[in-house]
């Protein structure tokens, strides 16, 4: 089943995506509820809403399939570690201390948008950049309150999966993560969550004999493919990065987990570092960024100029006093 969020008209409905349009849901109820009370639950709250007349989806505007209280983003794919560090470091191969853990970080859930909205160049970014992902939504488990959980009873978990593009600055990035913090300005400008949610039983077809799932994962940028991949390439399966991001502290129903980037040109800074000479430019006001992940669906964004913000002020320079100046 698929659950979608939109607006009509400045009235934003919740609802079922069905073979002739949009069916919505009980008024005053969200997708966030649904996914807070639990995939059965869901399932058939969903099934009586098909009962609804269609709403045609050309007639509405698609926004984020539901207001996440948190967003986490992994780097589980090893093929675009080692090609955004060969753009951003010049250095060939993975650090070790990938290797060891699914490693994430907190991203902006008010910077979520819809499948087809436009989004802005950040203040001040010369080399903006797109992220093909697919993300996880935790679901409520009765009984469970989602800390420490085991891979297995992380998949219990899963209520469903959409598409995720992680929009990034490059370049404000590189400038935050070389203070060994970060990234933040570079990342938390915009996040594309869509087109809908896709319920965990829908994709088991896709589950290989290893446990992940092998959906095809594509991008293009003004109708030119860049990357092609296929999610079982990650490195560790979403029960696992739900595992560990539950590891001493939980997650909650609604949280939402990125798989980091595919590789094979998931973005555009893996192809600065591996295909230098032939690798597109960034992406520039009137480019439009397309993604389809098999079983989920198409987003598709318009980049649009950004506001522009006077620069930042640098630190003070100024002697490291120990002691109060007497007065």
């Amino acid at each position: 089943m698929r659950f979608a969020t939109w607006d009509d008209g400045g009235i934003v409905t919740a609802g079922v995506v069905g073979e002739h349009g949009l069916h919505a849901l009980p008024p005053d109820v969200t997708v966030l509820d649904l996914v807070r009370a639990g995939l059965p639950a869901a399932l058939d709250i969903g099934l009586a809403a098909l009962s609804a007349p269609p709403v045609p989806l050309a007639e509405v505007r698609l926004l984020p399939p539901l207001q996440a209280p948190t967003v986490r983003d992994f780097v589980a794919f090893e093929e675009h570690v080692e090609g955004v560090r060969k753009a951003i470091d010049g250095v060939a191969g993975v650090v070790p201390e990938w290797y060891q853990a699914p490693t994430f970080y907190f991203t902006n859930p008010y910077a979520l948008i819809g499948a087809h909205d436009d989004v802005a160049v950040p203040p001040g970014s010369q080399r903006f950049d797109f992220e093909l992902e697919v993300a996880v939504v935790v679901g409520a488990v009765p009984g469970s309150d989602g800390a420490s959980l085991t891979p297995e009873e992380a998949r219990e978990h899963v209520f469903g999966y959409t598409v995720l593009n992680d929009w990034s600055a490059r370049d404000l990035q590189a400038r935050e993560m070389r203070v060994s913090l970060g990234p933040a300005k570079g990342k938390d400008s915009a996040t594309t969550l869509g087109p809908w949610l896709v319920t965990a039983d829908e994709l088991e077809p896709y589950r290989d004999d290893e446990g992940f799932l092998a959906l095809d994962m594509r991008v293009s940028v003004n109708g030119t493919e860049i990357g092609q991949d296929l999610l079982s390439n990650m490195g560790w399966p979403f029960e696992e990065l739900i595992s560990y991001a539950s590891r001493g502290t939980e997650v909650r129903a609604g949280d939402v987990l990125g798989s980091g980037t595919s590789g094979n040109g998931g973005c555009l800074a893996e192809l600065w570092g591996t295909r230098a000479d032939a690798a597109p430019p960034p992406l520039r006001p009137g480019d439009v960024v397309e993604m389809t992940v098999e079983g989920i669906g198409t987003i598709r964004n318009r980049v649009v100029q950004g506001v522009d913000l006077p620069p930042v002020s640098p630190a003070r320079q100024r002697p490291r006093n120990r002691t109060r100046l007497s007065s």
